[in-house]
C-alpha cells in the first residue's frame, strides 16, 4: 500500500515538474524581448503608434512633414457654400408691368349757329372724357364797333380754359351786362354742343 502511494505521489510530482519546465522557456523569452527599464506595452497599441501618420518623424531639414487631416466620412465639402446674402447668383425676377390708366381722348364738339339782331354766334367746346376743358367762340357779332366791344366782353368772360364755361361745366352762365342778346345766343349754342358731346 505504501509503495502504491509513493508511486502515485512520484508520478504526480514528475508530471507537475514537466509542465512547469515546458511553460518556463516561453515565458522567459517574452521577458527577454522587452527592453530593460520599460514597462511592457500591448502589442496592438504599439502597432497603432507606428502606423499613425501623426507619429511620423520630421525630416532632417527642420521642416515639419505635412500630414493629411482625416475627413470624416459623410461630412460636407470643405468649400463653404455661398448663401444668397454672400453673393450667390439670383435668378432675375420678371419685370413689373404697370398698366397706366388710359388717358381719355380729347375731342371737339361744335354747337349750331344762333342768330340775333346783332349777328351770329357759334361756340365750340373741347371735351376730355365727360369734362369740358376748353370753349371757343367761332363766330360773334361784329357789325358795329359797339357789337365788337360787347362780343369781346362775352368772349373773355365765357371762353378759354379758365373761362366761366370750364369753371361751371355747363351753359348756366351769368349774362354779360350790355350784351344780353349775345350772351343768350352764346349759351344756346354752348348748350347744344354739350348735348351733342354727352349724347
Amino acid at each position: 500500500m505504501r509503495r502504491a502511494l509513493v508511486a502515485i505521489t512520484g508520478l504526480a510530482a514528475s508530471t507537475t515538474a514537466l509542465v512547469v519546465l515546458k511553460a518556463a522557456p516561453g515565458t522567459s523569452q517574452v521577458a527577454q524581448d522587452v527592453p530593460a527599464g520599460q514597462p511592457p506595452a500591448a502589442t496592438g497599441a504599439a502597432e497603432d503608434e507606428e502606423t499613425s501618420p501623426d507619429a511620423t518623424a520630421a525630416p532632417a531639414t527642420g521642416k515639419p512633414k505635412a500630414t493629411k487631416s482625416a475627413r470624416p466620412q459623410g461630412s460636407a465639402s470643405a468649400t463653404p457654400s455661398r448663401t444668397a446674402s454672400g453673393g450667390a447668383t439670383r435668378t432675375p425676377s420678371a419685370p413689373r408691368t404697370t398698366t397706366a390708366a388710359p388717358q381719355p381722348t380729347a375731342r371737339t364738339v361744335t354747337g349750331p349757329v344762333v342768330s340775333n339782331e346783332f349777328g351770329n354766334v357759334q361756340v365750340q367746346i373741347t371735351v376730355s372724357g365727360s369734362r369740358i376743358v376748353n370753349a371757343v367762340a367761332l363766330e360773334l357779332p361784329e357789325k358795329t364797333a359797339q357789337s365788337v366791344q360787347r362780343s369781346g366782353e362775352v368772349d373773355s368772360r365765357y371762353s378759354g380754359t379758365g373761362g366761366m364755361v370750364v369753371a361751371r361745366q355747363g351753359a348756366d352762365l351769368d349774362t354779360v351786362s350790355g350784351a344780353t342778346a349775345t350772351s343768350r345766343s352764346y349759351q344756346q349754342s354752348l348748350q347744344a354742343a354739350i348735348d351733342r358731346a354727352r349724347g
